[in-house]
């Protein structure tokens, strides 16, 4: 009597293998439960490895939005930031964004945080980049925008209690001139074009401000380049190899010397 062996059979594979196909569902819900929380993840079998982080709907800052709204936590992102940027094994980000605005203080943050990052960095506006989504998409070493993507543009706003007073004036300057610095700073955008579409009118029919096709975001150098997620990808690996290079250069001058 002959009797058959499954040899897929748990019993019949060897330790070391199970191992291996443990971890790697591990590793699976491991990635699963990242991108519940924090709408991020990590590629592992690719070219280089790099890090997908999202900025979608509302930025959140110190107020608790409602559980409706979409939000991105700048407590989420800005730790995240700082892991990607010590992460030996990472070696490049890209970011992708469809964000309505938000926060104005937690959005201009976390735009600094990228923008001083020494690891390899590209932006990608697939929906909205809008108001506070603006510093965002240029904070990326590279930007990228797809043709129906659209880019809000307008002065700065709040709510709440507002003393009619000239410190509050002063203060929301502040501001406004603070995004402007960093827009200017971060893209090939002039700051005379920038405060054109700022205070255009006619567009918003409660507001003032513009409103950018992917095209019209890339003539005026707000966004370097037009794109799909292949050629975001694509620079985001040039730049991980020229960056590479650059150290090699550098290791080997010091060498010499």
């Amino acid at each position: 009597m002959s009797v058959y062996t499954d040899p897929t059979s748990p019993n019949n594979i060897p330790d070391e293998e199970q191992k291996e196909n443990s971890d790697e569902v591990s590793n699976q819900l491991d990635q699963a439960d990242i991108i519940e929380e924090t709408g991020s993840i990590r590629t592992q079998n690719s070219k280089h490895l790099i890090h997908c982080l999202t900025i979608i709907g509302q930025i959140e800052g110190h107020y608790v939005l409602s559980s409706q709204n979409k939000t991105t936590k700048y407590e989420h992102i800005i730790p995240a930031l700082v892991a990607i940027e010590q992460d030996r094994s990472i070696e490049g980000l890209i970011i992708l964004l469809n964000t309505v605005g938000g926060d104005v203080e937690a959005g201009l943050a976390i735009a600094e945080m990228i923008a001083g990052m020494k690891t390899p960095t590209v932006s990608l506006v697939i929906g909205g980049g809008h108001s506070i989504g603006v510093p965002l998409a240029v904070s990326a070493k590279q930007s990228f925008i797809v043709p129906s993507a659209s880019m809000t543009i307008h002065p700065v706003r709040t709510n709440g209690i507002v003393l009619g007073v000239p410190q509050t004036f002063e203060y929301l300057n502040q501001i406004q001139n603070r995004i402007t610095e960093f827009i200017t700073r971060c893209s090939n955008i002039s700051e005379e074009e920038l405060l054109f579409l700022m205070h255009k009118t006619g567009e918003l029919t409660t507001d003032m401000g513009a409103i950018l096709s992917g095209k019209q975001a890339v003539e005026i150098g707000l966004i370097d380049k037009l794109g799909s997620l292949s050629d975001a990808v694509t620079a985001l690996y040039d730049l991980i190899e020229s960056s590479e290079m650059r150290y090699s250069d550098s290791k080997g001058n010091d060498s010499n010397n």
